[in-house]
């Protein structure tokens, strides 16, 4: 039953071997895993899985091929008397109607929210449910998780709902680009070439192999030739908005990640999160424990790089005016300070925004983070490529 599970992870260049399919069905025949779709999950990837570059395209997989399955019947049916209270309390969350979300008004400032936090923290001593002021679940107060409020603190939720809180004290995982994405990426690469200088560096001639067999083979004799050596000399910093927000935008994101990986031999990246802060990060499976200082990107790679910031720039003011401002630290300076500091090191750099260019004006940190960059924000469309790579080949 399991054999269009093998075939599909094989047409999605996921390098399993029969070898390994044959020890996914020894373990379970061992009863390793019994009536556990998230327990078969981790077998199996364990099992077909050894290089964790391929982890998302066997995800992609595993979710097609097993979509909807959420439970196997059998010897050992699932306990319906015993069902865990986060699906009990799942089932209470309050969704509202348009009329009373109009009804909802924001507590009048980030200020004024995270002091009202700390009171309520102070005050309350017990969970609470369904109501407007106490910290809790399924109601209209502007902390807590599964209810509404147009400007609050996200507390104890995996995953964003409304995309409307401006502090989200929740450790949430991001995955990271698969730079093995190639649907669309041939129009994007024609649009990088743009950016490509070949130059001489290094040794003035390299060996030239066909030139040197035709030679020889025309002259009788040994004919050793050489040419000038060529290299892309463009060396290429690109930053990337993850999570939240920008789960919109993977595919073209991806698409953009993996042509520029093909082209740029000198290419670095980073990960961050709505707005450039003090940290970034290479792996967003270990963002939390494997940080990079931002000060050490802006020593460490010189004004000869050419610098493309990637995000929708849709996020909270705060983030971008505030200290203390990011939804998932307490950030010592404002985001305008940090991307000062990228601009002072990087004046050329641009932002690449995925977000439709018509939205653009409906939400107020694309203007300012627009604003901050000059007006060197430019859509995530071949258009904008085009005028992007045309900025970033200037000289300033």
């Amino acid at each position: 039953m399991f054999i269009p599970f093998f075939l599909e992870l094989k047409a999605a260049r996921v390098p399993v071997s029969l070898r390994e399919y044959l020890s996914l069905l020894e373990g379970l025949e061992a009863g390793l895993v019994d009536y556990d779709v998230e327990g078969f999950y981790y077998l199996a990837r364990s099992a077909l899985v050894k290089d964790e570059r391929h982890i998302n395209r066997f995800d992609q997989v595993f979710s097609h091929v097993f979509k909807g399955v959420e439970a196997l019947a059998g010897e050992n049916p699932v306990d319906v008397e015993n069902i865990p209270e986060e699906w009990l309390r799942r089932l209470a969350e309050k969704h509202l109607s348009d009329e009373e979300k109009k009804l909802v008004e924001a507590l009048g400032g980030f200020e004024k929210l995270m002091e009202t936090l700390k009171k309520r923290l102070e005050e309350q001593k017990g969970r609470h449910q369904g109501g407007s002021k106490w910290i809790g679940t399924g109601g209209t107060s502007p902390f807590g998780a599964y209810g509404y409020n147009p400007e609050g603190v996200r507390i104890g939720q995996h995953e964003s709902r409304n995309r409307r809180a401006v502090k989200v004290w929740d450790k949430r995982e991001f995955r990271n680009f698969d730079d093995a994405v190639e649907l669309g990426t041939r129009n994007i690469k024609i649009a990088l070439k743009r950016l490509r200088r070949w130059v001489r560096e290094g040794a003035e001639e390299e060996f030239d192999l066909p030139g040197t067999i035709h030679a020889t083979a025309e002259h009788g004799y040994l004919d050793v030739q050489t040419r000038p050596e060529r290299r892309n000399a463009v060396k290429l910093l690109m930053f990337f908005d993850v999570g939240g927000s920008m789960d919109d935008h993977i595919r073209s994101v991806e698409e953009l990640f993996s042509a520029a990986r093909a082209e740029f031999r000198q290419l670095e990246y980073f990960y961050f999160h709505n707005c450039l802060y003090e940290r970034v990060w290479k792996d967003n499976r270990r963002r939390h424990a494997e940080v990079i200082p931002t000060f050490d990107l802006l020593h460490k790679y010189g004004p000869d790089y050419k610098v493309i910031v990637v995000g929708d720039a849709s996020m909270s003011p705060y983030e971008i005016a505030h200290p203390g401002g990011s939804v998932e630290h307490w950030n010592p300076e404002a985001g305008v300070v940090w991307l000062g500091r990228l601009l002072q090191q990087w004046p050329n750099a641009v932002w690449l925004n995925p977000e439709s260019e018509k939205h653009w004006g409906f939400t107020h940190s694309i203007a300012m983070i627009r604003d901050i960059f000059g007006g060197r924000m430019f859509p995530l469309t071949l258009a904008g490529l085009e005028a992007a790579t045309k900025q970033l080949s200037r000289k300033h």
